[in-house]
Parts: C-alpha cells; sequence; structure tokens
C-alpha cells in the first residue's frame, strides 16, 4: 500500500469530518448542512467554490500550473429514509435518516483528496470535485448536468467510486463496459368489473388477470431476450380488494426492470406491455400501463477504465485491484455523468465489517442495511487513489 503521506497525518481530520456526516444524514435534495461544510472547508483551503447546482451541489476548483486540460472527481452526499439500528456515538442523531450506502465516506475521502491536491497537489491543470446531491433515487447527477455541470466546468474525463461491502477493505474492483444496471419501475392498474365474490360471473376479476399477466411476464425473460443477455424483472407489490367476498375493481402490479443495455430494455418494456394488454383483452379487461426508466445502465469507458486501473495499483498494488469484478444489478445514477462524458466508476472494498465498534446492530455490514457503517480504515485510501488519479491525469510538464 503507497498511500499520499500528508493524507495519512490527515486521517483523524477526516474521520471527524465523516462521523460528523454520520450523524447528520440528509435526505435527497435536503443537504443543506452537508454541503455547507463541503463549501466551507474548501474555502478554508483555499478552493474556490460553485454552490446550487443540482439544488445543493458543491463544486470546487482546484487549478494549477497553466494548462488548460481538466478531470472531474465525483462524491455523493445524499444519505436513505431508513432508521439506524447501531448506537454507538456517531450513529445518526435525526430518526428516519441515516447514512447507510457509505455517502459520508464518500464525501470525506474526496474532501482528504481536495485539502492534498490544493496544498501539494503536483499536476497542471484543473480538478473539479463534486459534490453531488439526491443518488438515492433523486437523480442528482442529471440534476446537477441540466444546470450546466459540463457546460460551466469543462472536463476531458469524470470519475466516480463507491465503497463496497465484501470486498476486501482497501482493494479495489473495476470493470470494463456495463458495471451497474439500469433502474427502472413499472405500475400497471389492471381494471375488472367488481361484484359479489359469491357471483363471479358477474364481474369481470381484476386478481385473477394479474396473476395471468405477472406469470406471462416472465416469459419475456425466460424465452424473448438473448440467454446472455442479463435482466431481472421482479413484481415486489401486487394490491387489490379490500373484503374477502368482493371482487373488487382493480388489481395493481408493482415492481423493477434491471438491465446492462438500453436494447434489452427495450424490448422488455415493449413486450410488458403488449402482453400486458393482450391478456387483458382476453379477459374482458383494460389495462393502465406505466413504466418509468430511472437511471441507466452503468458503462464504463475502456480507455479511462484502463488508466484508472493505473491509478489504483499505484496505491493499492496490482494484487488488491480486481479487473474483472463482477458487475451489480444495483443502479447508480453517476450514470448519466458517463453518458456524457467519458470516465470510469470504480469500487473500493468496505470489508466484512470487522471495523465497526462496539454498538452496532446485529445486521450485516452491507449497503441499505440499517446496521452499517463506512470503514474509516479506507479514508487515506480512497483520498491517495483520487490524488493519484489526478495527477497522473494531468501531469506536471
Amino acid at each position: 500500500m503507497k498511500l499520499v503521506e500528508p493524507i495519512i497525518a490527515f486521517q483523524s481530520a477526516l474521520q471527524e469530518i465523516r462521523r460528523d456526516l454520520h450523524a447528520h444524514p440528509e435526505l435527497c435534495y435536503e443537504e443543506e448542512r452537508t454541503a455547507e461544510i463541503v463549501a466551507a472547508r474548501l474555502t478554508e483551503w483555499g478552493i474556490p467554490v460553485v454552490r446550487g447546482l443540482g439544488v445543493t451541489g458543491v463544486v470546487g476548483i482546484i487549478k494549477n500550473g497553466t494548462s488548460d486540460r481538466a478531470i472531474g472527481l465525483r462524491a455523493d452526499m445524499d444519505a436513505l429514509p431508513m432508521q439506524e439500528v447501531n448506537s454507538f456515538a456517531h450513529a445518526s442523531r435525526h430518526a428516519g435518516k441515516m447514512h447507510a450506502c457509505g455517502h459520508d465516506g464518500h464525501t470525506a475521502m474526496l474532501l482528504g483528496a481536495a485539502h492534498y491536491l490544493a496544498t501539494h497537489g503536483s499536476f497542471d491543470g484543473t480538478v473539479y470535485v463534486i459534490f453531488q446531491p439526491a443518488e438515492e433515487g433523486g437523480g442528482g447527477a442529471r440534476r446537477m448536468m441540466d444546470d450546466g455541470l459540463f457546460k460551466q466546468f469543462p472536463m476531458e474525463a469524470v470519475y466516480g467510486m463507491h465503497n463496497w461491502p465484501g470486498l476486501e477493505a482497501g482493494s479495489f474492483g473495476v470493470v470494463a463496459g456495463p458495471m451497474m444496471a439500469s433502474s427502472n419501475e413499472f405500475r400497471v392498474v389492471v381494471k375488472g368489473k367488481g361484484a359479489h365474490a359469491a357471483q363471479p360471473h358477474r364481474g369481470v376479476d381484476p386478481v385473477m388477470v394479474a396473476v395471468q399477466i405477472a406469470q406471462s411476464w416472465q416469459t419475456i425473460i425466460s424465452r424473448e431476450k438473448n440467454p446472455l443477455d442479463t435482466a431481472v424483472l421482479s413484481i415486489t407489490q401486487i394490491h387489490a380488494g379490500s373484503a374477502t367476498n368482493v371482487i373488487p375493481d382493480e388489481a395493481v402490479l408493482i415492481g423493477t426492470v434491471r438491465t446492462f443495455t438500453t436494447e434489452v430494455l427495450d424490448l422488455i418494456e415493449r413486450r410488458m406491455e403488449e402482453i400486458a394488454n393482450g391478456v387483458a383483452a382476453g379477459f374482458n379487461a383494460k389495462v393502465d400501463f406505466g413504466f418509468k426508466r430511472n437511471y441507466p445502465p452503468l458503462v464504463n469507458h475502456e480507455k479511462e477504465t484502463a488508466f484508472a486501473v493505473e491509478a489504483m495499483k499505484a496505491v493499492a498494488g496490482a494484487d488488491r485491484v480486481n479487473t474483472n469484478v463482477e458487475p451489480t444489478m444495483g443502479a447508480e445514477d453517476f450514470a448519466f455523468m458517463l453518458q456524457e462524458k467519458p470516465g470510469c466508476y470504480v469500487f473500493i472494498g468496505n470489508g466484512e465489517g470487522d471495523h465497526r465498534m462496539g454498538g452496532h446492530g446485529l445486521g450485516p455490514c452491507q449497503l441499505h442495511n440499517a446496521s452499517y457503517d463506512f470503514n474509516d480504515n479506507l479514508l487515506p485510501i480512497g483520498a491517495s487513489y483520487w490524488v493519484r488519479l489526478a495527477e497522473m491525469s494531468l501531469p506536471l510538464r
């Protein structure tokens, strides 16, 4: 492990920042306190700051030398709407809100890199440090882009990083091409005709139609898409009726679709609607079909991934960099940035949870789990990766 020495010395300050953020989680587009802390620290270190992109986003501008080249480094800031069960000193102080995905650690790591780059950086060009709101379902990356992120801060590439439980602490994982799936949701209302449950012939039972639709949809996955193309179609909710002796007027199917390519997603959405309408028509029912595309697939660019791998190796060593990590069907809105700019998104291992101090919950240290906590030992490792990536991207002439 070849960490940046001044960042090692700065670890205790980064840990204090990280735990303070963990204790005061803020949901998407509500990251006022977090943004204030980020902006105040950057300003304290002499880094010009622009605020307000994506409502609560913060961008720091770190210039060195004379080159007009630039890259972007991005961290997310928001927490999740869930109750923390940990009871250690830095546990959430806000009921129903928790940093259960490590965005507090992501923010602290990027702050650590910003501090070093502003005071010791050996690079020629501009590093934009992007602190993004609303990753957890709010599409904060796209909102910052809509507000002019890449126009106001022109950059040739953009990079992201996320902690990953189960991956050895301090190691890195990445894969070129699709690494995280698209995130999409559907809500389909089957409209029948209510009747007494003892007289089903007088109505059109939407429950039975919904069941037929649900079963038929799975043939899209098993019989219509190429078996080599990965996809998930999960029906997570079925709602219908309010009494045991009443056939309801409507039944609702809700769930998610995940794919690694837009082409497969197009197929699934089209066939879901066709099958739903066809099945409903066969039973004299009707369908209101709703399908929402949230986040696109996250696809790492080949050149930038190869470059990021060299930066990871420079920090952790080649034996601690997995260049063929298993892609995940989870989603990430950094995908929007990678649609507009070349770049790469990497995982940094968070370990198995044995870093947690006394007072942690009984559950596993997994993302979106009420017992989760970020591994503070990663702070100098992640910050060192950001620094090496910046220095290698923008070398001194």
